[in-house]
């Protein structure tokens, strides 16, 4: 999983590359649902991996039936994830690459996690202090799969896409990084 030269800097996705969080954000979204009397089955929830949450609230209402405005959501998950927040556990093979690297090449996170969730994520595990810049869906137009948390990522970065190595856990992650023209490292594979 270790990057091939030549790169001029590393940008990592937060929620299932750096953090083991997909069973947090999961509990999270279906406790709120459940509320509202939708059920969320893990399958169909790790299925959409990598999916914004408007997007992912989108299919639910078309999918799985009646559930409340994302607003309405988005009001809860905060919450309930920083009650939770604590049971995260960092990917150990890509944190110890964010660690490598760190004061040697300029590193950022890319996500498409909301920044109150992100931050608290990387707090958790112990490894925002390693990156220079922190990326999240608030801080664009579009999320994954378009390119623009990755484009951002660089710019903040001051590094052409082109010379950024992105590590990913999903398909959407990895379909942004090659729009942004950049090199890709599928975690799941390493």
């Amino acid at each position: 999983m270790n990057p091939d030269a030549p790169f001029e800097a590393l940008i990592f996705d937060c929620d299932g590359t750096l953090a083991d969080t997909m069973p947090i954000h999961h509990e999270c979204l279906a406790t709120a649902l459940a509320r509202h009397g939708t059920t969320l089955p893990w399958d169909w929830y790790i299925a959409r991996n990598g999916v914004a949450f408007t997007a992912m609230i989108d299919e639910v209402k078309r999918e799985l039936g009646h559930s409340p405005e994302p607003d309405a959501l988005m009001a809860e998950l905060p919450q309930l994830y920083r009650e939770r927040v604590h049971k995260v556990e960092e990917i150990a093979q890509v944190a110890a690459i964010a660690r490598r690297h760190a004061g040697q090449v300029p590193m950022a996170v890319a996500s498409n996690g909301e920044a109150e969730l992100v931050h608290a994520t990387l707090d958790a595990i112990g490894l925002k202090d390693l990156f220079q810049a922190i990326v999240t869906i608030e801080d664009v137009a579009q999320g994954k799969p378009e390119p623009d948390v990755y484009l951002e990522a660089a710019r903040r970065l001051g590094v052409e896409p082109g010379l950024c190595v992105v590590y990913e856990d999903s398909d959407v992650g990895l379909e942004a990084a090659r729009r942004a023209g950049m090199r890709r490292i599928d975690v799941r594979r390493g």
